[in-house]
């Protein structure tokens, strides 16, 4: 069964193909705007759903997977920076702290969809003003929910990660090969992705 990604994402592609799990690449456009008052799980999962569902419509054939990641501190999800002012609120927000990733995680098809959040914990060392204005300079911080990449260059402030690190990078790749797996996809085929 040919499984389809609902993303644009470069991070999740290159978790999947580091998995060897065979895939093709259909981004989707959905408005990845919260609810007023949404938890943030359930936002993750239904932007999840939303993504799988917006694919499926194209790739009737096959399995499709949505996924949609949020930053939660205090109880306010992060989303991706808005500017450089957005991204030095969220960092300051971080610093010294734990905080929750959360993602969600929809695999569609064969007349079945199935959902999931996964959660990890981590927490951020202290950063100075200096290392905030640093680390935003740089542009790493944005199209990243929370305004950091742990793969990258804030990868110097992450003190621990309890619980999937592929999750803090975007997609919790053991939960997803589980979730196909429990569809009935037979996903240990070595083809090329893309």
């Amino acid at each position: 069964m040919r499984l389809v990604l609902a993303s644009a994402s470069p991070r999740r592609a290159d978790l999947l193909r580091a998995a060897g799990i065979p895939f093709d690449i259909f981004p989707v456009d959905v408005d990845e705007r919260f609810e007023p008052a949404e938890e943030p799980g359930r936002a993750v999962a239904r932007l999840a759903e939303a993504k799988a569902g917006a694919a499926a419509v194209f790739h009737a054939d096959a399995v499709v997977l949505g996924a949609d990641t949020t930053v939660v501190v205090d109880g306010e999800a992060l989303a991706k920076p808005l500017d450089d002012a957005d991204a030095c609120r969220m960092l300051r927000l971080l610093s010294g702290r734990t905080h929750e990733v959360l993602t969600g995680i929809c695999v569609s098809g064969q007349g079945r969809r199935l959902t999931r959040v996964e959660t990890t914990r981590v927490r951020m060392s202290r950063l100075s003003g200096d290392e905030i204005t640093w680390y935003v300079s740089t542009g790493e911080p944005f199209d990243k929910a929370g305004a950091y990449a742990v793969q990258g260059l804030a990868s110097r402030f992450v003190e621990g990660v309890d619980g999937s690190y592929s999750n803090v990078v975007g997609l919790p790749v053991s939960t997803v090969y589980a979730l196909l797996h429990e569809l009935g996809c037979d996903i240990l085929g070595s083809e090329k992705s893309p």
